[in-house]
């Protein structure tokens, strides 16, 4: 079915125009064009009036724990391990399958209220093998979000043992998903390896997940230099190497690679990272939150790292909206460097969108022909808008800077409309607020 929106303004190649519309044909765009125009070169298309509302790409969101969601409020405000202890390890192998299916459904739908139409999920809770993943999966496909599922490859002893895989069950589970799912033509459902960190995930595992991304041609996530206990433990552990450095030496530094935070790198070891051309999932809120450090992202930038945002745990943020990490992104970076044109709203609205997208393989995260269906349509009435000029220049800068959750209308996944008014289709929130209440009782949270 071929449909026609008719926005206020759309944001086409980084700029907003009015009088354009866009036609989808099931889970594609098809054509952009003055509306007047394809309202005749396409008349069988069902039109849907967005008159008053502001068309943008939908958000990617490429770093997430959707069972950390269930976790948001317990041990706030504590040093980093501390946090570890009481939140995540004292919770995770209290989650039946149930549990998990309903954590992540929270995590998506909350996510995707608030513009998100991908999300790239970071997930190790293993203790029913590939049915955790599948538990996941569904939730996903439940909501209606478009999922990267970075299944993850983790083997350090010192965790709960519901994380733990050996290298082989590891590899043979996480490719056995791969071949299940990445063939799908929505494009709905994606498998990436992701060897958690250099110190859960052994040198073998970090080699295994990065030569199952070579074989499948993906990528593959992993943590590095979050905090600076990693750094000196890589080091300890390898004779003086840091985390990039060390990685570079097993081979796996290339562009396959999307590191996650980056926060403790040296200036050299960013710079072998843009000569490999690999990736950065940066979580500034997280990063906040959890007193890890500042990551240097002009420095990145420079050095030619492609970069997309997420909102990683929502235990660790506690919010999960990547507009909200668009405006973390440009303020923490403008005071760390003093430095008010270190970044721009245009910038950082491209790693909320397009570069996310790219960096995850989809393509998304912009409008354009043969590109994704999925977009935000976003109230040019609410007052967090306030004020547009007639030439609309406001529009980018109210949108990184200063909109609340309130004009976020619409959200279109795929084609199909899954937010509208502010409400969500697929799913209440009655039935979710539910579903999370019986589950803390479940978990004894």
């Amino acid at each position: 079915m071929q449909q026609l929106y008719n926005p206020r303004y759309l944001y086409l190649n980084g700029a907003f125009v009015s009088g354009r519309g866009i036609i989808t044909q099931g889970n594609t765009i098809l054509d952009i064009g003055p509306c007047s125009i394809l309202k005749d070169k396409y008349p069988s298309a069902q039109p849907c009036d967005w008159s008053s509302l502001v068309l943008i790409p939908g958000t990617v969101n490429v770093h997430n724990h959707c069972f950390q969601s269930i976790l948001r409020g317990l041990s706030c405000d504590r040093p980093f391990l501390e946090w570890r202890d009481n939140a995540l390890y004292k919770f995770s192998n209290r989650f039946s399958q149930k549990d998990i299916y309903n954590a992540a459904v929270f995590a998506f739908a909350e996510m995707m209220k608030y513009g998100v139409t991908t999300v790239c999920d970071f997930f190790y809770l293993h203790q029913f093998g590939k049915e955790s993943d599948k538990m996941i999966i569904q939730a996903a496909k439940d909501v209606g979000i478009r999922l990267v599922l970075a299944r993850t490859m983790y083997n350090w002893d010192g965790a709960p043992s519901g994380y733990v895989e050996n290298v082989e069950t590891a590899v043979r589970n996480t490719e056995e998903l791969m071949q299940e799912y990445n063939s799908d033509p929505s494009r709905m459902t994606k498998i990436l390896p992701a060897p958690h960190s250099l110190h859960a995930a052994s040198p073998e595992m970090v080699i295994a997940g990065h030569a199952l991304a070579k074989k499948y041609n993906c990528g593959y996530h992993i943590h590095v230099a979050e905090e600076p206990f990693e750094v000196e433990q890589v080091k300890k552990e390898h004779d003086g190497l840091t985390p990039v450095e060390f990685l570079d030496s097993l081979g796996v530094v290339d562009d396959t690679m999307t590191i996650v935070h980056g926060v403790w790198l040296k200036d050299s070891e960013i710079d072998t990272l843009g000569k490999a051309h690999a990736h950065l999932a940066y979580c500034p809120s997280s990063n906040m939150f959890l007193a890890d450090g500042i990551t240097d992202i002009p420095h990145m930038r420079k050095a030619g790292v492609q970069i997309g945002l997420g909102s990683d745990g929502a235990c660790s943020n506690n919010r999960i909206s990547i507009f909200e990490e668009m405006r973390m992104t440009s303020l923490l970076q403008k005071a760390n460097t003093c430095d008010a044109m270190c970044l721009n709203y245009n910038d950082v609205f491209n790693m909320g969108t397009k570069d996310g997208a790219s960096l995850l393989g989809l393509p998304a995260g912009e409008i354009k022909p043969g590109y994704l269906a999925d977009f935000v349509g976003v109230s040019i009435d609410d007052i967090s808008m306030q004020p547009i000029s007639d030439s609309g220049e406001q529009l980018l800068p109210n949108i990184v800077y200063s909109m609340q959750p309130s004009a976020i209308r619409r959200v279109v996944v795929n084609g199909k409309l899954t937010v509208n008014d502010c409400n969500l289709l697929t799913i209440t929130e009655t039935t979710i607020v539910n579903k999370v209440r019986q589950l803390m009782k479940n978990i004894g949270a």
